[in-house]
């Protein structure tokens, strides 16, 4: 910036892929702070990185000669002005809270876009105030990251004065629920297509061009990401409208981009209409969250109404003047969402009133949005549910296929992003998240007509197409709808809704193939789009409606074609909260009567049955369908449990249980008469081998408190033999079907690592062994040994039972056994413990 405009020190080509560069890792720095403590820093890495990928493409199209040099000042403009009122406000709330650094950055990246318009715009002025702010950037910001690299690299004893960085612990307060820096960086995306759209209304540059894809399309990009981040955020609500805003400014752009080929598409009108219904449900549900963002979207609404209103859409004064109203109030938005996400004194937005109104209502219950509210059917998933969109995306590519092209060339008709974008990419994004979910079918379905609406919009409005009807493309579509009738068929075991859904898409398919093969009959095609549309608005609405309200519901419907094992309407046994004591009892009741359950642990999650019912034992054990070498484990809540079979086992195996546990290491110990005090019965046979059993205390509060309860239990993995591992209380049911009798649920196992097997069935050797090394290392449990033994060669036992001992009832030479422990610990102190042979291991086969 300190070069003249005439003599470049950097090439705009070269300057514009340095900048996306540092854009991508400032992205990667704000996504891997985002939804953390770091709210504010991520919020400006994200704004900067926006505003290095636009200014950066639109430098890589002037070096290209896409934009001449002479329109670098209108390119660049909006882009900037956007930015430096984004960046102030930002800054400012960075001020207000002392957030030196932070607000040192933004406001002087903020003064430095302001400089460099003003220096585009007068001649005179020239960029050197634009190189002195960026300068001082610099230097604050090498300052700093040097001096964070220097506390990290001394381990704090070197650090430069205002580099140290808050503990998560005092950043607590900081953090405000429902607020995340994802609604932040959306607002500036949303001031930076505005201010876009508006300045030519303004007159500030002639009309919208070329040199604004990069802008608008950025603003695109970054919105899906922030669509992403709120799923993760399980705020469906917000990513929705992410999606929706994503959409827009990819349409936008691509209006943008035809004026490179002095075209200004037509915009059709039932695609706007029907968007601006979406819009505004979307605002009525959103006034759940705050009466001030659900007023934010009708502005959307309006927008979406001026766009159907207008033949020129994006060109046209009442859409620009629209986006200029959403320009103001994006600003006030921006402020108000930044200061409520770091402080402590919050901003009123009307929050509450929508519950309130809602409780006076009879009939209607708000559905409470916990933490169990977005709990996926199949495993563990970290995103919310995103098939409000996904119904909603179908929606808008179904309307926009109503669009008559007649004559004009289709790419004058404004139909190729509505389809590809909503229908295709957003789709697969939906699709993407569903799968995440553990949804097979719902992603399924989302990401096969994301690729149909795709591939078909590409090929029908994009140009494609040509002026031939081929049986080439035929032969694709046949293929696509031969998968549909897949996708229908499974339908047909979920709901009526979702059969009525599949079965018109298939309608659509043979809309395609008709129009391939150039024989489609006059409206078959418009009139199987709307029917489609409305089946999928109805989805949409059942969705965002039942997520939010807990009665009434929207109905689906029924399954057609009903089985008798899962998702045929069969009996799903309880599934309890492992958070709740009654819980708890509940599957204790059930266990003591002889049924076997789902239980969380310290690693997966595995089946159980109480061992003083033989009964249950034997029908876990033909549950798992175990083979011989693999073994049921015996699980004690605590070293109490095995007071009165103590004179029957080895104290130095005691001491050494009372050592190692609670924790993840399963001990192999010998079999013998003290197993049949537990009432195991023929039962016996099935856990551990003839020689030995494997016995262990799990570090989990709520798998001992269970056991407390029932009493020592017998356990085996929760999964068919060969599977993998059980990581969720929904992967219990979903395995094992009817055969388990209850499941207590904890979310995703903690661990997905398997436990340590020890071999303790030489102990009074002085010796253990290793069947196998899991979550506990092989060193700790070996330290943890070597400490008991040398408190037995101290002539120190286990105090728990020290008061009870009789010397009648242990084993009759206990000293001379003391003595030969200690005499082979001395032959064998220094030499390496031998590890069991996987064949031999008794519990090798099962990670719990």
């Amino acid at each position: 910036y300190g070069s003249s405009p005439e003599n470049n020190l950097i090439p705009q080509t070269a300057l514009g892929i340095l900048l996306l560069i540092i854009s991508a890792l400032l992205a990667y720095a704000g996504v891997r702070r985002s939804l953390s403590h770091a709210q504010l820093f991520s919020s400006v890495c994200l704004t900067v990185s926006a505003l290095w990928c636009g200014s950066g493409l639109v430098y890589i199209l002037v070096g290209q000669g896409v934009v001449q040099p002479t329109e670098l000042r209108a390119a660049l403009v909006p882009g900037l002005a956007a930015f430096t009122l984004a960046l102030f406000i930002i800054g400012s709330v960075a001020l207000i809270l002392r957030k030196a650094v932070l607000a040192f950055l933004a406001i002087g990246i903020s003064l430095a876009c302001a400089h460099q318009i003003a220096g585009l715009s007068a001649g005179g002025f020239g960029q050197s105030a634009t190189a002195a702010n960026y300068l001082l950037v610099s230097l604050v910001g090498g300052y700093f990251s040097v001096g964070r690299l220097l506390s990290v690299i001394t381990d704090g004893k070197l650090q430069p004065p205002g580099t140290g960085i808050q503990k998560k612990s005092e950043l607590q307060t900081e953090q405000n629920q429902g607020c995340s820096d994802a609604l932040s960086v959306g607002l500036v995306m949303n001031l930076l297509s505005a201010s876009v759209l508006a300045c030519p209304l303004l007159g500030v540059v002639p009309q919208l061009f070329t040199g604004h894809v990069p802008w608008l399309w950025t603003a695109g990009v970054f919105q899906l990401g922030m669509c992403v981040l709120f799923y993760r955020a399980m705020d469906t609500l917000a990513a929705t409208f992410s999606g929706f805003t994503a959409l827009l400014k990819f349409a936008e752009g691509y209006s943008a981009l035809l004026s490179f080929y002095s075209i200004q598409p037509f915009s059709p009108v039932p695609f706007p209409v029907v968007f601006s219904v979406l819009f505004f449900i979307l605002a009525v549900f959103s006034f759940q969250k705050s009466l001030l963002e659900g007023l934010y979207q009708f502005f959307f609404v309006a927008y979406c109404i001026a766009i159907a209103a207008q033949p020129q859409g994006f060109f046209q004064g009442g859409t620009q003047g629209v986006q200029a109203a959403i320009f103001i109030v994006s600003a006030f938005m921006l402020l108000i969402a930044t200061f409520n996400m770091v402080s402590s004194t919050m901003i009123p937005t009307g929050q509450g009133h929508f519950k309130a109104l809602v409780t006076k209502m009879q009939g209607l219950a708000l559905r409470a949005h916990d933490k169990e509210f977005h709990t996926p059917h199949l495993g563990y998933s970290k995103y919310a549910d995103a098939e409000v969109l996904g119904h909603a995306c179908n929606v808008l590519a179904a309307f926009a296929l109503t669009a008559t092209i007649g004559d004009r060339n289709p790419l004058h008709v404004l139909v190729l992003p509505w389809v590809v974008v909503a229908g295709g990419a957003l789709q697969l994004l939906c699709g993407s998240v569903a799968f995440a979910r553990g949804k097979t079918f719902e992603s399924t379905v989302f990401i096969f007509y994301g690729m149909m609406w795709t591939m078909w919009g590409l090929t029908r409005y994009g140009g494609l197409y040509g002026e031939t009807r081929s049986f080439h493309l035929s032969v694709g579509i046949i293929s696509f709808m031969l998968f549909n009738v897949l996708v229908t068929a499974a339908a047909l075991f979920l709901n009526v809704a979702w059969f009525v859904y599949a079965f018109t898409f298939q309608l659509i398919l043979i809309s395609f193939l008709l129009d391939a093969v150039g024989a489609l009959p006059f409206g078959y095609d418009i009139g199987v789009t709307i029917i489609f549309g409305l089946v999928s608005f109805y989805f949409f609405l059942s969705h965002i409606f039942n997520s939010t309200f807990q009665s009434p519901q929207i109905p689906l419907g029924n399954p057609l074609v009903k089985l008798s094992g899962v998702g045929g309407g069969a009996h799903v046994c309880p599934h309890v909260t492992a958070r709740k004591a009654s819980s708890v009892q509940q599957i204790a009741e059930i266990m003591k009567n002889g049924g076997i359950c789902g239980m969380p642990t310290d690693t997966v999650y595995v089946l159980v049955a109480a061992c003083n019912r033989p009964d249950a034992i034997v029908k876990a054990y033909k549950v798992k369908k175990k083979a011989e070498d693999r073994p049921m484990s015996m699980w004690v809540s605590s070293i109490k449990q095995l007071e009165p079979v103590r004179h029957l086992l080895s104290p130095l195996l005691l001491d050494f249980m009372e050592a190692a546990w609670p924790s993840s290491i399963s001990m192999v110990i010998p079999r013998g008469p003290w197993l049949d005090f537990y009432g195991l019965g023929d039962a016996a046979k099935h856990i551990g081998t003839p020689q030995s059993i494997a016995i262990r205390n799990p570090d989990c509060a709520v798998a001992t408190h269970l056991i407390s309860l029932v009493g020592p239990i017998a356990v085996t993995s929760a999964n068919p033999t060969g599977e993998a591992d059980t990581t969720h209380h929904n992967q219990v049911y979903a395995k094992l079907l009817d055969k388990v009798e209850g499941v207590l649920c904890d979310g995703p196992s903690p661990e997905n690592i398997a436990s340590t097997v020890v071999d303790c069935t030489k102990i009074e050797t002085g010796h253990i062994g290793f069947f196998r090394v899991g979550l506990i290392p092989k060193s700790k449990v070996l330290q943890i040994f070597e400490e008991v033994q040398r408190r037995h060669r101290h002539g120190q036992t286990n105090p728990v039972f020290e008061p009870d001992l009789h010397p009648t009832e242990t084993q009759p030479d206990l000293s001379s056994d003391e003595d030969s422990t200690i005499e082979s610990q001395r032959e064998t102190e220094n030499s390496t413990p031998p590890t069991a042979s996987p064949e031999q291991s008794p519990v090798l086969g099962d990670r719990s």
